[in-house]
Order: structure tokens, then C-alpha cells, then sequence
């Protein structure tokens, strides 16, 4: 365990027990969701590969226009 999250985890021992749990329940959900993610993000490799050269090759085409964060 690293000295920060030691000292989270000493900070966060201080807190009423509803605010602990609470916490708790949070940090554990965020845990379970990045393995989710990961999880669907290593299923789609090839599609978002595929996706990313053809991406590529309209923009090498000249298919493609500039995003301007303005007109959005």
C-alpha cells in the first residue's frame, strides 16, 4: 500500500462509522467499475482498432472536417 492511500485510509478511520461505510461503498463501486471498463475496453480492442484506421485513412482522404469547439 502506498504512503498516500495509508494516509487516506488514517484520515478517513476518523470519520463517524455512517461516513466510513459510505466511503467504503464508493470507493469499492469505483473499483468495481474500472474492472468493468477495462474488462469491455479489452473486448473491443480489434473494433476500436479498426475504427481508429479508418479513421485515419478518411482523414489521409480528406474526408474529414476541423472539430471547432465553438460551433458545438
Amino acid at each position: 500500500m502506498t504512503s498516500m492511500l495509508e494516509k487516506a485510509f488514517s484520515e478517513a478511520s476518523k470519520l463517524p462509522d455512517i461516513e466510513q461505510n459510505a466511503l467504503a461503498r464508493w470507493v469499492l463501486e469505483e473499483i468495481d467499475s474500472d474492472k468493468k471498463w477495462d474488462a469491455l475496453f479489452a473486448e473491443s480492442e480489434d473494433s476500436l482498432g479498426i475504427l481508429a484506421l479508418e479513421a485515419l485513412s478518411e482523414e489521409d482522404q480528406g474526408k474529414t472536417t476541423k472539430l471547432d469547439p465553438d460551433e458545438l
